[in-house]
């Protein structure tokens, strides 16, 4: 299995060897400060996007599974983001806030 690792392009230690981080600090959700934003891509095409999220990857993947549920739509978790189809970023926002978490909505 590769890992992924973006800060380590390339080492002439023979020996290296990488070692994932596992003890990733975790944020309790009422000090999380994430960020809602409206993403427009090619075609017109609108995408919420919830950044600024501290902590393990299968949280953050929980929760998107949760909010692409809640709002009926398709999305995706990449680069420590939340993508979810489709202009809702009222609706995640205030389902983020009645799951604890501390967001609001940012951009114009």
């Amino acid at each position: 299995m590769a890992k992924n690792n973006s800060s380590v392009v390339y080492s002439t230690n023979p020996n290296y060897q990488y070692e994932e981080e596992e003890n990733k600090e975790v944020i309790p959700p009422s000090q999380q400060k994430l960020k809602v934003w409206l993403d427009r891509l090619k075609g017109n095409k609108v995408l919420t996007v919830v950044r600024n999220f501290k902590g393990k990857e299968e949280d953050l993947k929980d929760l998107g599974k949760m909010l692409k549920s809640k709002c009926g739509t398709g999305g995706s978790v990449k680069n420590n983001e939340i993508l979810i189809q489709g202009d809702f970023r009222d609706r995640v926002t205030d389902l983020l806030v009645k799951a604890g978490y501390g967001a609001k909505k940012a951009g114009g």
